[in-house]
């Protein structure tokens, strides 16, 4: 698989990541097995994948522990991005930017992960309770300590601000200024596809200019740009698109389209060639800092999703997709 160098600190990983959230949280609770995942994980890893990515609060905890058992066998194939900073309620998410919980909370990582190092440790995000400068300073400390490579940042949730009409992520580049007088970004993760494409317009250009990588999160639009939804077949209560503004039956159905023309472009490249493929190698395109991290709980997605880094786009399959509608949300 094609290789990709994230920021700075000069991290080599493959062009794709593997997203390993829903894999036991956020998604289809009944479909999650530890086994299963396991699986998955090393599938990925046997077709190129070296970037995994969790979070502590994702379980919580339990998919640090998932990735744990595979670092413990393969940690030489593994560049494993994890992130601190938000702490999981029964009903609510809160921040937590305090030094002396950034520095249990990744000693805590270091142990679930059954690792020495963190490649990549990220905020997840800031404390408005404390200078963001104070945060980034106790995870610039972890680096000389030797428990961490590199740093990253995610971006400030987008869609309050589409809402308001505001620049979607003015927010989040604010704060990468702020901490860049600290210690140098590596890398930040921010939502990039082709019904989420907002961040073309300043973030990733932003990281472009500074050698900074970007993760695209979400670069299957959660599922819907595979092609395998179906309007208004529904969702497990646990599933976060059952509460997904995109995910009505309305929105689906006036989506369509997206996928529509993703199928046309894949249709060229031959039928083994996936819309999720197509999707994933638009993200590539954006530029040689940018890696998509798309999830997938089953061996089949993950691979799928490794060989999107084979599929070259041509002119024509890029202007076809740029013609594609505007992605409609219950926001627009």
């Amino acid at each position: 698989m094609e290789r990709r160098t994230i920021g700075a600190a000069a991290l080599d990983v493959g062009a794709v990541g593997l997203g390993c959230m829903p894999m036991n949280w956020a998604y289809s609770g009944s479909q999650q097995r530890g086994d299963r995942s396991l699986r998955t994980v090393h599938a990925a890893l046997d077709a190129g994948v070296s970037l995994l990515d969790t979070a502590d609060m994702y379980g919580p905890f339990t998919n640090e522990l998932l990735l744990g058992r595979v670092l413990k066998e393969r940690r030489a194939d593994v560049f494993v991005s994890t992130k601190c900073g938000l702490l999981v309620g029964d009903q609510h998410v809160v921040a937590n930017g305090r030094p002396g919980y950034v520095r249990r909370a990744c000693d805590a990582s270091l142990r679930r992960l059954q690792t020495d190092v963190i490649d990549l440790y990220q905020l997840h995000r800031a404390d408005p309770e404390v200078p963001v400068e104070e945060t980034w300073g106790a995870m610039a400390e972890l680096v000389s300590a030797g428990k961490v490579r590199a740093l990253g940042l995610c971006a400030v949730g987008a869609r309050a601000a589409r809402r308001g009409g505001a620049d979607l992520y003015e927010g989040t580049i604010r704060q990468l200024e702020r901490v860049q007088q600290v210690f140098p970004v590596s890398a930040v993760e921010a939502e990039l596809s082709v019904w989420s494409p907002e961040a073309l317009d300043r973030l990733l250009p932003w990281c472009e200019a500074r050698g900074v990588g970007f993760l695209a999160a979400m670069p299957l639009g959660n599922g819907f740009l595979t092609g395998t939804l179906t309007p208004g077949g529904g969702f497990e209560p646990d599933d976060l698109r059952a509460r997904h503004p995109r995910f009505t039956a309305e929105m689906m159905a006036a989506n369509q389209p997206l996928v529509a023309g993703l199928r046309r472009v894949a249709a060229r490249h031959g039928d083994e060639v996936t819309p999720a493929q197509v999707a994933l190698a638009w993200a590539l395109r954006r530029g040689p800092h940018v890696v998509p991290i798309p999830g997938a709980k089953r061996e089949r997605w993950a691979v799928e999703n490794a060989r999107a880094a084979e599929l070259v786009l041509t002119p024509a399959d890029l202007s076809e997709i740029a013609r594609l509608p505007p992605p409609r949300g219950s926001w627009d």
